[in-house]
């Protein structure tokens, strides 16, 4: 229910340049499917407000009781801009919320690595949620110094 909003969201808020293609090219579904599959729930609870906001937010942004959807290309970047920059804080950390996703989804796909010359990450092993993490190995640990040794003028 919330891949599509959120994806249309990304894509409005990374379009495309001359030269490198934004998540209005890329499909940003799969991306956004697995996340929603992964992420803790808070994260997903902060992605659905922060997708929320922004299909809603013209009214805050623009003045404008529209879903930005329905906003033209000028229109939807000067929202998104205002979005990014309003004054209050939990605005613009819901807009940091979409560009960080964004940005984690846009920079794994394989056409904008190669566009930057960088080669595509090899398919995830998905042992991401594979159990506990192991411990890390035990180094010996040195004695400390005696007090006495580290402090300048003490006698020995």
């Amino acid at each position: 229910m919330w891949v599509e909003p959120i994806a249309r969201a990304l894509a409005a808020t990374f379009p495309s340049t001359e030269r490198l293609p934004g998540l209005d090219q890329i499909d940003p579904r799969p991306g956004v499917r697995r996340l929603l599959a992964e992420a803790p729930l808070a994260v997903r609870y902060a992605l659905y407000g922060g997708a929320l906001l922004y299909h809603c937010g013209p009214v805050i942004t623009l003045g404008v009781p529209v879903l930005a959807g329905w906003l033209g290309t000028e229109r939807r970047d000067r929202h998104a801009a205002r979005l990014a920059t309003h004054p209050i804080y939990l605005v613009r950390q819901a807009m940091l919320l979409l560009k960080s996703i964004g940005g984690l989804i846009w920079g794994a796909d394989p056409a904008v690595r190669a566009v930057l010359g960088m080669p595509a990450y090899p398919p995830d092993p998905g042992t991401f949620r594979e159990g506990p993490l192991p411990e890390p190995p035990r180094t010996p640990t040195a004695t400390p110094a005696p007090a006495s040794w580290v402090q300048p003028g003490a006698a020995p």
